[in-house]
């Protein structure tokens, strides 16, 4: 669920499998403008009476939107759309609602994101707790329901919510676990917190050497602190249990429904290997969930990565709903309080971070780079490379730029995350027609923290969306969950205010863009980061019925409310997967009209999505 509350008042429901047969679009690479060529045909669906946002090259709206076999059949005026109706047709008064595309997370972790989840995993993000002492009762209380020797884990602490204000240590949560070793992840997945028993089971003391690219955080006598960062936290993830492969099916279809419940109809998984795209796959054949997936295999360590893609390559997929044909790098770190991003101004108290990839010398570690992209564009995957220091974004576009030049280009790599991007680095990247993902919610949230980071000017700097635009760059928007709760309202109002959640303070205006770049970045740029913006990403005729309906018109509403909309409805090649009024998410393609109206829920068909 949303943190804020559902719809109020009339319901908003409706089930369109029946009607949309499966719901399949028009195959990748097919072409646009099919709806003009079927529009002797009768819609499945019509929403009318509303502010129709198409996304196609002219930012006014629409005021109805006809859909027909998972595709769009038309858009236009409403009396002009109902030549598309019968009384088959499903007719929707919007009431000055806003339709919008489906909205394309350009980088997220779905397994993450669902296993870390309760119960499975503690929720320590800033909704849940606001300090150490939080977190400790927490603890205490998922002790009682463990076996002795049984691990505790939790996830999305975040130092700069916490009322202490300092970083936690073992000794904080020792006593209430001193028998059931504990692992809280940090927010962005770049540190964790442990307490004594953990330690002891991965044999971690005063002696223990960091993995390349970690630290073990140690007091003034030398011991481990309980805070390890980076790599270093592989130390913990070698000896804890894995999730079984239920648990890992049950956290994907939880993090559908939580997309599904954010307006979020396509995705990046951003980061994994063969067998979860087989589990995507086996999933999806059996209509448990409905999302289209685009999958990046991870190069690390101990991974054969021609073999690995070549092994990928040979699932059969349909490309429509699945396609695995991107890579991802670990370049660094990231510029927070863990200073382990690669930069060329040292930090504020000294340090310039460091790269994260295999490799004694730094050379060594830009060879292994410059290898990984070249093997990837050779067997001609994409690649998305995280890099948030601008002396790692930098290097990462030499290895693009050196790839398209031996190779060819078209392959769209991209640097994900993309902080501290230089300017000139950004007109490389326009000029050879790489993209950058960045991450809007986590500047809101965390440009607070920053500033005794990195200092004011970069601070302000940080994700340079106006800059990125301006030197041609496709940028896309993602929210990089579990780092934070998908929510690309909040991304919108970020964009268009860059003010801090915490203080209201605004950092960087001058990187403030305007609601439609800031809605593209979530719409057409993730559908061109995906090589599929011929039948995604806009709402053209015969383009993929994939929208989402906000409680609102998003153009009257001021940027800094448009965080208090609300998603009504999210649908997935023509079908509804999620409606808020009544709380439903339909993960399955299976539901039929019949079954829909027995549960109560075509009152959206008659009294609209949303409260008046």
């Amino acid at each position: 669920m949303r943190r804020r509350s559902v719809l109020q008042g009339a319901g908003a429901g409706i089930a369109l499998s029946a009607l949309g047969g499966t719901g399949a679009v028009a195959s990748p690479g097919s072409g646009r403008g099919n709806g003009r060529g079927i529009g002797h045909n009768k819609a499945d669906l019509l929403l009318y009476n509303g502010s129709v946002l198409t996304m196609d090259g002219r930012f006014a709206p629409h005021e109805a939107i006809a859909i027909k076999d998972g595709q769009v059949l038309a858009v236009g005026r409403t009396r002009e759309l109902r030549r598309f109706t019968n009384s088959r047709t499903e007719s929707v008064n919007l009431r000055g609602r806003t339709v919008i595309p489906g909205v394309n997370d350009a980088h997220y972790h779905p397994l993450r994101m669902g296993t870390n989840q309760p119960p499975l995993t503690l929720d320590l993000s800033r909704q849940a707790v606001s300090s150490i002492a939080d977190i400790r009762d927490a603890v205490a209380e998922a002790v009682g329901s463990k076996e002795p020797g049984e691990w505790i884990r939790g996830y999305g602490w975040d130092q700069g919510y916490l009322a202490e204000g300092r970083y936690p240590s073992r000794h904080d949560i020792d006593d209430v676990s001193p028998d059931n070793p504990a692992y809280l992840r940090e927010w962005s997945g770049h540190a964790a917190w442990v307490n004594t028993a953990a330690l002891e089971a991965a044999n971690i003391t005063r002696d223990t050497e960091p993995p390349q690219g970690g630290e073990i955080v140690k007091d003034g006598n030398g011991e481990p602190t309980g805070m390890l960062l980076e790599s270093a936290t592989d130390l913990i993830e070698e000896v804890i249990p894995e999730f079984t492969d239920a648990e890992k099916r049950q956290g994907l279809r939880r993090a559908v429904e939580i997309m599904h419940q954010g307006g979020i109809t396509s995705v990046t998984e951003a980061g994994t290997d063969a067998a979860t795209i087989r589990m995507y796959r086996d999933l999806q054949a059996a209509g448990q969930i409905r999302q289209r997936v685009t999958a990046m295999i991870l190069a690390e360590v101990g991974v054969d990565l021609p073999d690995e893609l070549r092994a990928v390559r040979d699932i059969e997929t349909d490309p429509s709903w699945l396609q695995a044909d991107q890579v991802k790098i670990y370049g660094d770190g990231v510029p927070t309080q863990a200073r382990t991003a690669w930069v060329s101004e040292a930090y504020v108290g000294g340090g310039t971070g460091g790269l994260a990839l295999p490799g004694s010398t730094v050379d060594e570690q830009l060879a292994t780079l410059q290898d990984w992209v070249l093997t990837a564009h050779s067997e001609g995957f994409q690649v998305g490379t995280h890099a948030t220091g601008d002396r790692t974004i930098n290097a990462v576009v030499d290895a693009y730029e050196a790839a398209a030049d031996q190779l060819g280009g078209g392959l769209r790599h991209y640097v994900i995350h993309g902080d501290l991007a230089a300017q000139e680095d950004l007109r490389r990247m326009g000029r050879h027609g790489f993209g950058v993902s960045f991450n809007p919610q986590i500047k809101t949230s965390f440009a607070h923290q920053i500033v005794e980071i990195i200092g004011r000017k970069r601070a302000d700097y940080q994700w340079p969306y106006r800059t990125a635009l301006d030197a041609g760059v496709h940028v896309g928007s993602a929210s990089d969950a579990p780092n934070v709760f998908p929510d690309f309202l909040e991304g919108l109002a970020a964009m268009l205010t860059r003010k801090s959640l915490a203080t209201g303070e605004v950092f960087g205006e001058d990187e403030v863009i305007s609601l439609e770049q800031a809605l593209g970045t979530y719409t057409t740029a993730g559908a061109w980061q995906d090589h599929a913006e011929d039948w995604k990403g806009t709402l053209a005729d015969g383009m993929a019925a994939d929208l989402v309906v906000l409680d609102g018109d998003l153009l009257d509403t001021p940027a800094e409310e448009i965080v208090d909309l609300q998603v009504g409805m999210t649908v997935v090649g023509g079908d509804v997967v999620y409606d808020a009024a009544s709380d439903t998410s339909t993960d399955t393609a299976a539901t039929t009209t019949a079954a829909a109206a027995a549960s109560g829920l075509h009152t959206y068909m008659t009294k609209g999505c949303c409260h008046v």
